[in-house]
């Protein structure tokens, strides 16, 4: 017997679709960001994400990278391996008649080791916990021309930001813990 695919919502909390709800389909390891957290990210953003180029690499329930849509980023990209996470995205930004964003199905670490178009201002790293994935993607991230000079990075980590070989030209500019996760944002420097 099939099992059911379980659903949840997000909300959209501030932008263009404010108070929108959306249902994505549950998956193992997936976290979607908290409301509060979001909320707390995005204030932290605030004067950042008006016409940035945003990249989502490990997506899920798409939280980031419609808050950030909403909220004015020129551009998104996101992925995630999951056909039925990606189709949810891809109805989302169709029924939303959004066209800044584009959604890939393919593995995050496999998208990094190739190099982009042009670079993002802003990159959301929230991967499934316990899979070895944060650092690999931000080493990526750094040496394939994923980031403007100036980027900003968000991560979520299940360890302490100061325990973890981020790239030494990321400065921690902000850090909070919600429960077990540690969410940070980075601001690039080059050099």
């Amino acid at each position: 017997m099939k099992q059911q695919n379980r659903h949840s919502q997000l909300r959209i909390i501030a932008g263009e679709w404010r108070s929108r709800r959306f249902s994505f389909t549950e998956q193992p390891g997936l976290r979607p960001t908290p409301d509060r957290v979001r909320e707390t990210l995005f204030n932290w953003l605030s004067m950042h994400i008006e016409g940035a180029r945003c990249l989502d690499p490990f997506a899920g329930s798409g939280a980031l990278t419609l808050e950030a849509l909403s909220r004015g980023a020129a551009h998104a990209l996101a992925c995630d391996t999951s056909r039925d996470v990606v189709a949810a995205l891809r109805g989302h930004l169709q029924m939303l008649q959004c066209d800044r964003g584009e959604i890939r199905q393919q593995d995050a670490l496999n998208l990094l080791t190739g190099t982009p178009d042009a670079p993002f201002d802003l990159v959301f790293l929230d991967p499934p916990f316990h899979q070895d994935l944060l650092i690999p993607a931000c080493n990526a991230l750094e040496t394939n021309g994923w980031l403007a000079p100036d980027a900003l990075i968000y991560t979520e980590s299940e360890t302490a930001p100061a325990r973890l070989p981020f790239p030494s030209n990321w400065h921690l500019h902000r850090e909070k813990k919600a429960g077990q996760v540690w969410y940070s944002l980075w601001q690039r420097r080059e050099g």
